[in-house]
């Protein structure tokens, strides 16, 4: 449970920090385009790291599920992947960088997948 309210929290304090320097410090550095991408790296990063709180949350409700635990690293990894690889695309404008992304994505899905699916175990509780 530890490891998703640090990871969460610090996901949501760098998302911040992130969001503010895109806002700021990029602004008239990048294409209004990259922009763009930066705010989306921003928003899916912050979207989960309060997911996973969630997790945390859901950890400490129901200790047994296990589907639980792997659906909080999928976000994770799907942060790292999705966000961190938009976040580079736009310092480094090496638009192959772009392919990793959609793997954070499908990250992202299994995860909120598995989370779902954790809800069939929730009935004893």
């Amino acid at each position: 449970m530890k490891v998703f309210i640090v990871l969460g929290s610090l996901n949501a304090f760098i998302s911040v920090a992130l969001g503010a320097f895109g806002a700021h410090g990029l602004r008239y550095k990048v294409t209004s385009e990259l922009l763009v991408t930066w705010e989306k790296a921003v928003d899916y990063q912050m979207y989960h790291a309060l997911a996973l709180l969630i997790i945390a949350l859901s950890i400490k409700l129901w200790p047994d599920v296990r589907r639980v635990r792997t659906a909080g690293f999928l976000f994770f990894v799907g942060i790292v992947l999705f966000s961190g690889s938009l976040y580079a695309l736009v310092l480094t404008e090496i638009r192959m960088l772009g392919i990793i992304t959609p793997i954070g994505g499908v990250a992202f899905l299994w995860g909120w997948i598995l989370f779902g699916l954790s809800a069939r175990d929730f009935s004893d509780y």
